[in-house]
């Protein structure tokens, strides 16, 4: 879940901050840390098919030891550096062959997908 980080009192920088918890305590989310084993058996899975949903999501992340949305999130995220990798692999084919792009390949072309990107342990 999230873990409190500290409460800001009031000071010079104005009254006490929240992050996305409605309360004046800034709160700090905390990051999931994969075991290199279950890295692996991810990716394996990602190779196979990019959706996971359902019974295969629950499966995987039991065997896993991770929760349901442990996985999802990661898929989600993994998605979206697919695309990313896809997107610079298409613009260095480009350029290679001496066409030039409207645009180079950077972080702004993701944001249309941070939507998707979350990073929660719950």
């Amino acid at each position: 879940g999230l873990e409190l980080s500290h409460c800001v009192g009031t000071s010079s920088l104005g009254p006490a901050v929240s992050w996305r918890s409605g309360g004046p305590c800034k709160m700090k989310r905390v990051r999931t840390v994969f075991k290199p084993e279950q890295l692996e058996r991810l990716e394996q899975e990602f190779l196979k098919q990019q959706y996971m949903v359902g019974t295969e999501r629950v499966d995987l992340a039991a065997t896993l030891h991770l929760t349901e949305t442990q996985v999802k999130v990661w898929f989600q995220n993994r998605r979206i550096k697919w695309r990313k990798q896809s997107m610079e692999q298409k613009a260095a084919k480009l350029s290679q062959f001496g066409v030039i792009q409207p645009a180079t390949v950077d972080s702004t072309d993701i944001k249309d997908h941070e939507e998707d990107t979350v990073d929660v342990e719950l």
